[in-house]
């Protein structure tokens, strides 16, 4: 064996340790949750690794705490609302700032990515006052003042959360990649911009809807502080909010159910990753950075 095969070898051992220890380090908490759910609640106060018995009713349990069918619903609607929202602005934008000669172009960008640094809870106080303060919703006036605006209702669960920069940002990104001819030659032929943003640009970057949309849907289905704020009645809670019932009492956790409402509430998202994950690696793959 060759001094250069066994550098190849040792070097690929050390990279199968690495992902082996990095697959663990992510696989670890998932399994731990799932195995805590199937424990009994004896169990969980005393250490652990693997339930003596297996006590799935505590997934029944669990939903039959409180109405998590309602919260499940809630969950689906403000995931499909804000995706939806998502995939259509934010690709106009990212569309606009990539192809289209506008004025500025460049500063707007960096204007996103700007916001991209800035942390949620630095602009919660501003959002929720905005929210609040929305004219003719909720009994204020057209002023926004005597009411409770957007608060409590599905406009301020869905909006204001439904286009990031990150989202635009990304956009852009796969835009910027496609030849400006094809646009051109559209355009010659009497297609207006929004035909040829459906019709001849937006089908060419299929993988990067799938990318924008699944981690739209993931961040809208673990939503829990901004719904948290907002709604006040579980007519309108999403299922994050929903699985504090269990961890109201900082003294008396209810860690089995707390699991297996959490083990239920990531079912969804595995599914949503299993069915989407070739187009979402082509689309990660061909984000680039492209100025």
């Amino acid at each position: 064996m060759s001094a250069r095969t066994s550098k190849i070898t040792a070097g690929r051992v050390g990279l199968y340790i690495g992902l082996a220890a990095g697959t663990v380090v992510m696989v670890g908490p998932f399994l731990w949750m799932v195995l805590t759910a199937l424990k009994s609640p004896a169990e969980v106060a005393t250490f652990s690794w693997l339930p003596s018995s297996l006590h799935f009713e505590n997934f029944v349990i669990a939903m039959q705490a409180a109405p998590f069918p309602k919260y499940f619903l809630n969950s689906l609607i403000l995931t499909v609302g804000e995706t939806a929202l998502t995939l259509v602005f934010c690709t106009m934008a990212g569309y606009a700032l990539a192809q289209l000669p506008i004025r500025g172009a460049k500063g707007f960008l960096n204007y996103f990515i700007l916001l991209m640094m800035v942390p949620f809870q630095i602009i919660l106080v501003p959002l929720f006052l905005l929210v609040k303060s929305v004219p003719l919703f909720g009994g204020n006036d057209i002023f926004g003042q005597g009411g409770t605006g957007w608060l409590n209702t599905w406009w301020a669960l869905i909006v204001p959360l439904a286009m990031a920069p990150l989202f635009t940002f990304l956009a852009r990104q796969f835009y910027v990649t496609l030849p400006p001819e094809l646009a051109d030659a559209a355009r010659v032929d009497g297609v207006g911009e929004i035909g040829i943003f459906f019709r001849i640009m937006t089908p060419l970057v299929g993988p990067a809807l799938v990318t924008i949309g699944v981690f739209q849907v993931e961040a809208a289905w673990n939503a829990f502080l901004w719904p948290l704020i907002v709604t006040s009645t579980d007519d309108l809670r999403p299922l994050q909010v929903g699985l504090a019932i269990f961890s109201q009492d900082p003294l008396n956790v209810q860690w089995t159910y707390l699991m297996a409402g959490a083990t239920l509430a990531t079912v969804p998202m595995i599914i949503v990753f299993l069915f989407a994950q070739r187009r979402f690696v082509e689309g990660m793959a061909s984000a680039g950075l492209k100025g």
